[in-house]
């Protein structure tokens, strides 16, 4: 277990348990077996790693002494408003608990992330040091592969791949899937992020990584109908999502959210469950596409 994880854990008991004395977590580390090694968590080392997660994650644990000197998270929405660092948090606990429970690996399962651990480290190197780097990338649907340099903005995991925004030899802003690139280099070169760059405001109408900067933005009414309805409204398709009517037997949901290639994929994959009410060029596509697929089976 690296200093990382043994942060993460810490932190993450802390969260779970709202209140713990220092006793209450050496002990719970000690049966952490499979990270401690038996051993207790001495209030040395607890006070050493506190004082590494301010520094690190900006995270404060906090002591109350009065009724016992008992630990808690001071500033909890440092956490739950950072989607990245809850999302990192979170990951780790998961981990952390499988790690815990090996014994169970053969009825734990999880999707494989292409690429993700083969490029990430080193293109996450450049852009902490906003260097440029070489990549030699093959297109689905091309023979050949490319050798080209990127200037990396942003990484984004989106349906299970991880992708980086880039500005190439072109200056063309696009995205690469990490599983398409075969090698990635570190170059000496440099290269200076924009000013007004920012990448959560980059993909704020998009729904997924497909930018379309020639489809326009636009307010979108959904209607679930029966029990898809609490699919959709405990996992939003879009962050602007806001559930605007419900039913008995189906549930209208406005989002302000551009209708590229990939948000239309993702609707025909609701099939009937969900009906697209507005705008009517929107209901047009869908109608379009589904003809298109019902072609390929009426002749059955």
């Amino acid at each position: 277990m690296n200093q990382l994880q043994k942060y993460t854990w810490l932190i993450n008991t802390i969260r779970r348990a709202g209140e713990i004395s220092l006793k209450e977590l050496s002990d719970k580390w000690e049966r952490a077996t499979d990270y401690s090694d038996g051993k207790k968590l001495h209030r040395s080392t607890f006070n050493h790693w506190r004082d590494a997660i301010v520094e690190q994650f900006g995270i404060i644990i906090y002591c109350r002494r009065v009724g016992g000197y008992l630990y808690s998270i001071a500033n909890p929405e440092d956490i739950d408003d950072d989607k990245l660092k809850k999302w990192m948090l979170d990951s780790y606990a998961v981990s952390a608990v499988i790690g815990e429970n090996i014994a169970l690996k053969d009825r734990i399962l999880v999707d494989e992330i292409p690429s993700g651990r083969e490029h990430l480290t080193t293109i996450i190197e450049a852009m902490k040091e906003n260097r440029v780097v070489e990549i030699a990338y093959r297109s689905f649907g091309r023979e050949h592969t490319s050798s080209f340099a990127i200037r990396p903005y942003s990484l984004k995991l989106f349906d299970n791949r991880w992708y980086v925004l880039a500005c190439n030899n072109r200056d063309e802003i696009r995205l690469y899937g990490l599983d398409r690139i075969e090698s990635v280099m570190l170059t000496d070169a440099t290269f200076r992020l924009p000013d007004d760059f920012d990448a959560e405001s980059y993909f704020t109408n998009a729904y997924g990584i497909v930018i379309g900067y020639d489809v326009k933005p636009r307010t979108i009414v959904l209607r679930a109908y029966g029990e898809h309805k609490h699919y959709m409204a405990s996992l939003p398709l879009h962050h602007s999502q806001t559930m605007i009517a419900d039913g008995d037997e189906y549930a209208d949901f406005e989002l302000f959210v551009a209708p590229t290639y990939d948000f239309i994929m993702k609707l025909l994959q609701f099939g009937p469950r969900v009906e697209v009410m507005r705008p009517a060029e929107l209901r047009l596509v869908m109608k379009e596409e589904l003809k298109n697929t019902y072609d390929y089976y009426k002749n059955d």
